[in-house]
C-alpha cells in the first residue's frame, strides 16, 4: 500500500545484551546468483547514480540498468535510494536541473523494465528549499509524497526522506541526516501498526548507522572520531530506540533491515537485531573511477519470509570515462 506523504559505549551495550557486527558488504562482480533458501522478494538498491551527460553518466547508468536486468535470477524490484541526480541542491541547481532531469528520464525510459520505487536524496532537492525543493523532487520521481510505505511480498517498506536542511533550524547551508517530527511520528505509528508477521525493511538515503561513515573523510584528526551530522543520521539514537520499542511477541524487532546510500562505501552493521546496510554507489566516485576501496556498483537483496536478508555488493565493470 502507498500512504501520502552519544554513541552507546561498552558497558552500555554489554548492560543492554547487545550484540554488533560489523562487516564489509560482501563483494560480487558479474553475477549475483540467489541464495539456496526460497526467498520473498529479490530485489536491487541503486544508489547515488548522479546522472548527468558529463563523464559519459548517462552512459554508466544504462549499463548498470542492462547489468541489474541482465542477471540470471533477476530482481522482481529496483529501488534507487537518492541522489539520483548528480547535484541540483546548490547554488545554480536550477540551471542544472531540466538537463539532468532530462537525463536521467531518457536512460530510464529506453532501459528500465523493472518496477521501481524511489526515494529522495540531497543532490535531488532543488536549491535545497526544504518546501518547494522537496515537492519538486518528490514530482521528479513521481512521488505522492516525500515518504511513505509500500508492502510486497510478505515485507513492508518504508520509504524515508532524511535530509533536513539546515535553514529549517536558522543554521545557514547545508543540511543533517534528520528526520522532522511530522515524519517521525508517522514512523512510530507506521511501525506501532504493522503486523508482527511482517518484517519491515526501512529505505533511507543517508544511513541511520553505519560503519563505513568513520573513513569517509579525515574524521579521527581532531584526535577523536568525529562523523558529521550530514554523514550520518543524527538522530539515530532515537531511530534506534523506537527500533527496539517495537518488537513482535517473540521479541524480534519489527524492523530487520536498513538500506541506506549516500557515503558511496559499503558496509553491513548489525545491532540489536537490526541490519543496516549502506550499499556503495552506482557512479563510483562521482563517475571518476573507484571511490576509495569501492567499484561502481548496486546491492543485490533477497528478503526471505522469516525475516532474515541476504545483502550483495556487486559491480558491473564501468570504467571511468574521460
Amino acid at each position: 500500500m502507498t500512504t501520502p506523504p552519544k554513541h552507546p559505549n561498552r558497558r552500555e551495550i554489554l548492560a543492554a545484551g547487545a550484540a554488533l557486527s560489523i562487516a564489509p558488504l560482501a563483494l560480487a562482480s558479474g553475477r549475483a546468483p540467489r541464495p539456496e533458501r526460497g526467498a520473498g522478494l529479490r530485489l536491487a538498491f541503486l544508489t547515488d547514480t548522479h546522472v548527468q551527460p558529463q563523464r559519459q553518466g548517462d552512459k554508466g547508468f544504462a549499463t548498470c540498468l542492462q547489468h541489474v536486468q541482465g542477471q540470471s535470477n533477476p530482481p522482481q524490484l529496483i529501488i534507487f535510494g537518492g541522489d539520483n541526480l548528480m547535484n541540483v541542491d546548490g547554488d545554480g541547481g536550477r540551471e542544472r536541473a531540466p538537463e539532468q532531469l532530462n537525463t536521467w528520464n531518457t536512460v530510464v525510459k529506453n532501459e528500465l523494465g523493472t518496477p521501481a520505487r524511489y526515494a529522495i536524496g540531497n543532490h535531488d532537492i532543488l536549491a535545497m528549499d526544504p518546501v518547494d525543493g522537496k515537492k519538486w523532487a518528490a514530482d521528479a520521481f513521481g512521488l505522492d509524497s516525500r515518504f511513505y510505505t509500500f508492502d510486497q511480498s510478505g515485507w513492508r517498506f518504508v520509504v524515508l526522506d532524511s535530509t533536513s536542511p539546515n535553514s529549517l533550524r536558522g543554521q545557514g547551508g547545508g543540511y543533517k541526516g534528520l528526520l522532522d517530527e511530522e515524519q517521525f511520528d508517522w514512523l512510530a505509528r507506521t511501525l506501532r501498526d504493522t503486523p508482527d508477521t511482517r518484517p519491515v525493511c526501512v529505505v533511507s538515503h543517508i544511513p541511520i548507522f553505519a560503519a563505513c561513515t568513520f573513513f569517509d573523510g579525515d574524521n579521527e584528526k581532531s584526535g577523536n572520531w568525529q562523523v558529521p551530522g550530514a554523514w550520518m543520521h543524527i538522530d539515530a539514537r532515537k531511530l534506534k530506540d523506537l527500533f527496539h520499542a517495537h518488537r513482535t511477541a517473540s521479541g524480534t524487532p519489527k524492523v530487520r533491515l536498513c538500506l541506506s546510500g549516500h557515503i558511496h562505501l559499503a558496509d553491513t552493521v548489525e545491532y540489536l537485531g537490526v541490519k543496516y546496510a549502506c550499499c556503495g554507489a552506482v557512479s563510483g566516485s562521482w563517475w571518476g573511477g573507484a571511490y576509495q576501496e569501492f567499484q561502481p556498483g548496486y546491492a543485490m537483496v533477497d528478503l526471505f519470509d522469516d525475516g532474515t536478508s541476504a545483502v550483495e555488493y556487486v559491480t558491473y565493470g564501468w570504467e571511468a570515462k574521460p
